[in-house]
This record gives C-alpha cells, sequence and structure tokens, in this order.
C-alpha cells in the first residue's frame, strides 16, 4: 500500500508542477504581447513595463485568452495604431513559444 500512495503523491506533485509551470508561461508570454503592444504604441521604457504587468493582470478576468485580446486591441486602437485580433493571436502564439523556450533556459 505504501508504494500506492507513494506514487499518488508523486503523480499529484508533478500535476502540480506542471500546472504551476502552464501559468508562468502564460504569464510570461502575456508580458512579453505587452511589451509587443507598447513598442507600437511607442511607449517609453518604463511606460512599457507597467503595460506589460497590466495586460498580465487583464489575464485574471476571465477564463482563456479574450480578456487579453480585448485588452491589447483596444489600447491600440485607442494609440491610433492599426491592428486586428487575428494579428494579436498571431502574437501570443508567438510569444507562447518564446516564453516556454525563456523558461526552459532557466531552469
Amino acid at each position: 500500500m505504501t508504494t500506492f500512495n507513494d506514487r499518488e503523491r508523486a503523480a499529484e506533485a508533478n500535476f502540480a508542477l506542471g500546472e504551476e509551470m502552464a501559468f508562468r508561461v502564460i504569464a510570461r508570454r502575456n508580458k512579453l504581447v505587452g511589451h509587443w503592444a507598447a513598442e507600437l504604441m511607442k511607449l517609453t521604457p518604463e511606460e512599457a513595463d507597467a503595460y506589460g504587468k497590466s495586460v498580465v493582470q487583464a489575464d485574471f478576468e476571465e477564463a482563456g485568452d479574450e480578456d487579453v485580446v480585448r485588452k491589447i486591441v483596444g489600447d491600440l486602437i485607442a494609440a491610433g495604431v492599426e491592428t486586428s485580433e487575428d494579428a494579436v493571436r498571431a502574437q501570443l502564439s508567438l510569444q507562447s513559444f518564446v516564453a516556454r523556450q525563456q523558461l526552459s533556459d532557466a531552469v
């Protein structure tokens, strides 16, 4: 019975680690996309950092990426930058790969 309990604990720990890593990848991705959008809006480096953090915070509004896409598209349009949801989604996909790479390199 001890072997079964050990396996169960190991599986639970592995699952928790995977969930934490997924959360970190999404947060990093959102920050990177925020910096991309900030560059398009010609924000200063300080403003870009703050904007990146605001994009990370926007992701907590609802499940999925819709809240992030909505924020970035709205902010870009308000700043006079021509964009589309597809362009933002493409950037989310690209930056997801970059974020995963950065986090795996850091480990």
